[in-house]
Order: structure tokens, then C-alpha cells, then sequence
């Protein structure tokens, strides 16, 4: 199966979409990596889920990847006697270590690394910023705050610190335990929510032991002032645009959606873009116009997948929202203004002589107008070097190691094949070609370009370019 455009779609599994029936029915229309939200997916149902789309994956033969989304730390406020408590800008408002059940002067905040850090002039947001408080003063165990706007504060809302930096990991023990099964289960990403610094990813990276890649969801300003350090860290990036337009103003979101997405691709890491894409369609069979529009941008920045999360999670239309998504980014990447904005941002390549492969092997598809590009590789690090390269032409990615296929599924372009490794040249020329034509990315006297590494089997030595014929039946030739 062959997929009509080049950005990945990432559909997230929920009540309305955890049958295998729904999740092949997804497949079809186009998700190319399913998201597992384990905010709220038991351990029990993580497994279910993972079966069900290995299933899927068996009987279509195509690689399919799968991420377990770690919930992150959960700040928020305790109890009120009533329930809820009516507040005025401009009043002084206490969140304190006291247990007792708060009222419109103060309430309980269980978070001593809050009380202990929070500073005068943060701010603290509640309900996703529609109650602002500005901290006045703070001793270890209460903050005096003053309202700055909003006028309800109920029962365990959420607590947003854009100023203040945590001196906690980014991972709780809830996601430690999610880890731990996520791996056992043989998940291909973990996403890390509420990154701040890349030290929140040294635990990560202990417990996985190079078994899952790790995706840094990019959600708070902390994360963005140290973007170019957790990019180094991190095998793949998501900007989750939810987060970040409550801990910072909403009108520069989309700069740093561009920012991100800019930096991911010069670095040749994966970058998803999520939340709120196609909102609409939790409820509707169409979307906004808007809607579209935000889908489209993402797309012809260069992002290598979209993200859909209620709209597959638990919307009325699960399977239209992902071919909604699904026709946007086929119709944007066929607009005859997409090849020049992706020529445009195209970063120089690396001083490594894998990279000046890649670009070497885009420039001559390009320019020869070749039928594909054809990567042999084992950990993965060759397919993403020729997404990076954003080439005109298809990425056929050839892998003798499953795991590497499914993982490369969220990446830009590239249609994996799971296949064995070449056992001489001649080999590697007759197998890239018969895939390529059996794959529909060729015909007979169609050509095709080649990288790979000699010797054979050597992971990260691409050093390898060759330019082939597709003979009669596939068959391959000088």
C-alpha cells in the first residue's frame, strides 16, 4: 500500500476507536502511527491496544508505528468547602500546604516543589489560564497571590507555572510504571510530556536502553528557551500547541510552531505537530476553514506528521476526520508552490559523509529526474537523513530489522519495506529494484538512485551511491 503524500498522519486510539475493525478502517484512511494516550489507558488495555494493531499490521503487511503518550506530572489544586469559590481581580488569594478544604481566600495546593519554587512576580495559571494569579510573596509553605483576571476556581483544577522552573523530572512514577510496560509491550515511541530541560531525559534514556525512541513534547516555555539542547537529546519532537498556549500567550504559538518545526527538520529529527488540528470534526463530519488552513501550514512548513487527538480518540468521526486530514496534505503537497518552500528551507548538509550521500543522492533524483531514492538501513539514522533532504522525488526505505521500519513510520517520506539485508552489490541492485516495482514506485526503464553502506550489515556507514535501471519484471541493472 501505497500512501499518496509524504507528511505521516499520527491517529490517537480511544473509546470510539480501539476495535481492530476501527483501527484498520483508521490504517486505511490513512494514519500511519497510532497514538496511545496513557493519561488514560490502563497497562491492560495499552497491551489489548498494541495486539490489536500488530494485527492490523500482519494482515496488511505494511509497517505500522505505535506511541505510548506519557502523562507527565498532574499539578493541581485541592478542595473547596463548596465545591467551587467566586473570586475578584485585584483580591489576595493563599495556595498553601494546609489540607483543609479551601474558600475565596485560600486552598490547597499538594505540590511542595510548587510552594518551594514559585517566586514573587510568576505567575500561576488555573483551568488552563482562565483564572491568573500573580505570586506576591512565598515563605516554602504558602504563596500570597493577587487575581489578576478570572473570577472561579473549583475542585482540583490544574496548575500552570510559565515563569517557574520545577526542580522536578519530567517523569513521575505513574510514568515510570507506564514506561516499564510501554517497552514490554514493544511500543516503537514513548512521548515525554512537560519537558524542561534535557536533563528531563537522561531517566528516559536509562530506562529504555535504545529500545523505544523518544519523542520530547514540547509544551512549556522552559522547553523552548533550551530548544537546541533537548533537540540534541531527543529522537523525535512534538509541538503540543494545547500546553503551550495556556504557559504562554497565544498569539506566539504559531512563531514557535515555526521555530520548532525549523529546528527539528535542520537537525534531521521528526518534528509532529498536535492539538486542536481538525477540533471541529469531534462533532462534525466537515472542519473549518480555519481548520484546514492550520493543517496546511503545518504541511508546508515541512512538519514530518500531524496529529489528531479527540477527533480519533472520541469524536463522532473518527475515520473521516483522518481522511479529512489525510485529502488536505495530498491536495497541499501537489500545490506547485510546495516544492519551492521545501527547496527553500533545506538546510546545508552535515560534514559527514553519510549526509553528503543523502543530499548527493536527492540532488541527482532531482536532476535526472530518477523514479526513487532507495536507503538500505539498519538503526534507522539513513532513512531520516534522506527525509531531512525534503527530495521531489519518493524515499523507498528498505530495513532488515522490523522495529526500525515501524519506528521510521512517523517520519517524513519515507515508505518503509521490511526486507533482508543485500549480500553483495548485485544483490542490493536486484532487491531495491523488484521492491520498487512490486511497490508501484516503478516500471520497466525506470531508474532508480541507491545508498547504502559497504560492507554490507554495517549500521551508520552509508558511504554508497549507485544509480540502477528497473528491468522487465523488476529486475535490476546498471
Amino acid at each position: 500500500m501505497r500512501r499518496s503524500r509524504k507528511v505521516k498522519i499520527l491517529a490517537t486510539l480511544g473509546p470510539v476507536s480501539s476495535e481492530e475493525e476501527m483501527i484498520r478502517k483508521l490504517y486505511l484512511a490513512g494514519a500511519d502511527v497510532f497514538r496511545i494516550n496513557m493519561s488514560h489507558a490502563s497497562h491492560e488495555l495499552m497491551r489489548t491496544l498494541v495486539a490489536r494493531i500488530r494485527n492490523v499490521e500482519a494482515e496488511l503487511g505494511r509497517p505500522i508505528g505505535i506511541l505510548a503518550d506519557l502523562q507527565g506530572p498532574k499539578l493541581r489544586v485541592g478542595t473547596f468547602a463548596d465545591k467551587s469559590a467566586t473570586l475578584k481581580p485585584g483580591q489576595e488569594f493563599v495556595l498553601d500546604d494546609n489540607p483543609e478544604p479551601g474558600d475565596a481566600t485560600r486552598v490547597h495546593l499538594p505540590h511542595p516543589e510548587i510552594l518551594q519554587s514559585v517566586q514573587p512576580g510568576h505567575r500561576l495559571l488555573i483551568d488552563d489560564g482562565k483564572l491568573q494569579l500573580k505570586a506576591q510573596k512565598s515563605d516554602g509553605r504558602s504563596i500570597t497571590c493577587t487575581v489578576v483576571s478570572g473570577t472561579r476556581i473549583s475542585d482540583k483544577k490544574g496548575v500552570s507555572l510559565p515563569d517557574t522552573d520545577l526542580p522536578v523530572g519530567a517523569l513521575t512514577e505513574k510514568d515510570r510504571m507506564d514506561l516499564v510496560a510501554a517497552l514490554d509491550a514493544k511500543v516503537d515511541w514513548i512521548a515525554l510530556s512537560f519537558v524542561q530541560r534535557p536533563e528531563d531525559l537522561a531517566e528516559v534514556r536509562k530506562i529504555a536502553r535504545g529500545g523505544v525512541g523518544i519523542l520530547s513534547k514540547i509544551e512549556k516555555p522552559q522547553a523552548v528557551a533550551r530548544l537546541a539542547e533537548i533537540i540534541e537529546l531527543s529522537d523525535a519532537l512534538m509541538v503540543a500547541r494545547g500546553d503551550l498556549g495556556v504557559e504562554m500567550p497565544l498569539e506566539m504559538v504559531p512563531g514557535i510552531q515555526k521555530q520548532i518545526t525549523r529546528a527539528a527538520r535542520r537537525a534531521g529529527k521528526p518534528v509532529v505537530i498536535a492539538t486542536q488540528m481538525l477540533e471541529s470534526m469531534i462533532a462534525a463530519p466537515v472542519p473549518t476553514r480555519a481548520e484546514v488552513s492550520d493543517v496546511a501550514t503545518a504541511v508546508f512548513e515541512g512538519a514530518d506528521a500531524v496529529m489528531l487527538s479527540a477527533e480519533s480518540a472520541a469524536g463522532e468521526y473518527p475515520e473521516e476526520a483522518v481522511k479529512t486530514m489525510d485529502k488536505i496534505a495530498a491536495q497541499v503537497e501537489c500545490d506547485p508552490t510546495f516544492p519551492s518552500i521545501m527547496t527553500a528551507q533545506r538546510s546545508d548538509p552535515e560534514a559527514t559523509g553519510a549526509d553528503v550521500i543523502s543530499a548527493a543522492a536527492r540532488q541527482i533524483a532531482e536532476t535526472l529526474h530518477l523514479s526513487a531514492i532507495i536507503t538500505y538501513t539498519s538503526s534507522g539514522t539513513t532513512g531520516l537523513r534522506a527525509a531531512r533532504e525534503r527530495p521531489n522525488v519518493p524515499i523507498i526505505t528498505l530495513s532488515p530489522v522490523v522495529e526500525t521500519a515501524r519506528r521510521l513510520a512517523i517520519a517524513w517520506g519515507l515508505h518503509c519495506v521490511v526486507t533482508g539485508d543485500a549480500i553483495d552489490e548485485d544483490d542490493m541492485v536486484h532487491r531495491a529494484c523488484s521492491i520498487a516495482y512490486r511497490e508501484g514506485f516503478g516500471k520497466a526503464g525506470d531508474r532508480v538512485i541507491i545508498t547504502a553502506g559497504v560492507p554490507f550489515g554495517t549500521p551508520g556507514a552509508t558511504n554508497m551511491l549507485r544509480i540502477a535501471y528497473i528491468g522487465a519484471g523488476g529486475k535490476g541493472g546498471l
